[in-house]
């Protein structure tokens, strides 16, 4: 089965055709960085009008790349939500008239979902039940897969996502955007323990995420410190760079410290890390790590699939068009579409192993 996915959430205009959903024909990634990056953040308005002008000859890119005419694919998967609401009507909007005009079936994809399904490519099939750590700019999740398309959300993040908080410190340091990569890189100059913060924890003792507290106490050591933000390009100080290890260590022991805590409860057959923050190399080696003392599999989605693409929604769409899924052509954007099937009462019941009857 040939799926075209379509993926315009946020800030990446993106088209890929997958084959069975394992297998990627062709993926066409078009990023916003330089857009948005004298902004500090992505601009909503900005980001919808340059998917409008990028998404005829993204998608025509891959149908190039793959070698093959548009009446080649089974049918098409997009993404419907999460994200900003003009992105995603972009991406809704041109799926609906292509499946129209060429009479193929089209799914909405869960933007979460897919990162789920970027591990699908270059990694052996999941083994269930699985636990899925989903980190990026604006999603914190930690989700309960006891079967494909099945998902409890096990935490979230409360305030900030930690990809956001990695934005937000770098702009308040001086040192551009987007943030991740460059902490991780000054973190490798840095001293880890040369900052003494706390890892967030909830006062209800839920296994939730919490960074803006900690992106506070950066704020305040780098007052309380003297340290001055980089300007205009310049060379940051030691100080910068230490600053920068130890909020990236407090990040990542709250992601997989957490993760871990969880898997103990769960028992997972595989781990899954996915995500844009999931290209942090220090978040990777502390999964790993993690995943070494559970006796489980950890799997990651390479770095170009770890950000937003769209063989991931063409992955995810696959499942749902094997499955007879169809969407309408009254498929609209969701902003704040949630990744949870599971009746959560339920599920405890049969862990604690109660007999009831429906």
């Amino acid at each position: 089965m040939l799926v075209l996915g379509i993926e315009t959430s946020c800030d990446e205009t993106a088209a890929a055709i997958v084959r069975d959903g394992r297998e990627i024909v062709s993926s066409v990634i078009a990023s916003q960085i330089a857009t948005h990056e004298r902004f500090g953040g992505v601009v909503p308005e900005l980001a919808s009008r340059e998917h409008l002008d990028k998404i005829v000859p993204i998608v025509e890119e891959a149908f190039v790349r793959a070698k093959i005419g548009t009446e080649s694919i089974d049918g098409l998967a997009v993404t419907v939500g999460p994200g900003l609401v003009g992105s995603l009507l972009v991406g809704v909007s041109y799926a609906k008239a292509m499946a129209f005009a060429l009479k193929k079936p089209l799914v909405g994809v869960n933007h979460i979902e897919g990162h789920i399904y970027s591990v699908a490519f270059e990694n052996p099939p999941v083994e269930y039940p699985a636990l899925a750590l989903i980190v990026s700019g604006g999603h914190t999740n930690l989700f309960h897969i006891p079967e494909p398309g099945k998902y409890k959300v096990l935490a979230r993040t409360r305030d900030d996502a930690a990809g956001e908080a990695f934005d937000k410190v770098a702009k308040m340091l001086g040192l551009g955007y987007p943030g991740g990569p460059i902490i991780e890189r000054l973190a490798r100059e840095g001293n880890p323990r040369a900052v003494k913060f706390a890892i967030p924890r909830m006062g209800d003792g839920l296994p939730d995420f919490s960074f803006s507290g900690l992106k506070t106490a950066v704020t305040k050591h780098a007052r309380e410190s003297g340290l001055q933000p980089v300007t205009n390009g310049g060379v940051p100080s030691q100080g910068i760079k230490d600053l920068a290890a130890s909020f990236q260590s407090v990040v990542v022991s709250s992601l997989v410290g957490t993760m871990e805590r969880v898997a103990k409860e769960y028992r997972p057959r595989t781990l899954i890390v996915a995500g844009g923050v999931a290209c942090n190399g220090a978040l990777r080696a502390a999964a790993s790590d993690a995943a070494k003392r559970l006796g489980v599999r950890v799997y990651f989605p390479s770095l170009h699939l770890s950000t937003d693409n769209a063989a991931m929604i063409a992955a995810a769409g696959t499942v749902k068009l094997q499955a007879g899924e169809s969407a309408d052509l009254d498929l609209n954007a969701d902003v704040t579409l949630r990744l949870q099937n599971i009746d959560l009462e339920d599920e405890a019941r049969k862990r604690a192993g109660v007999r009831y009857r429906l």
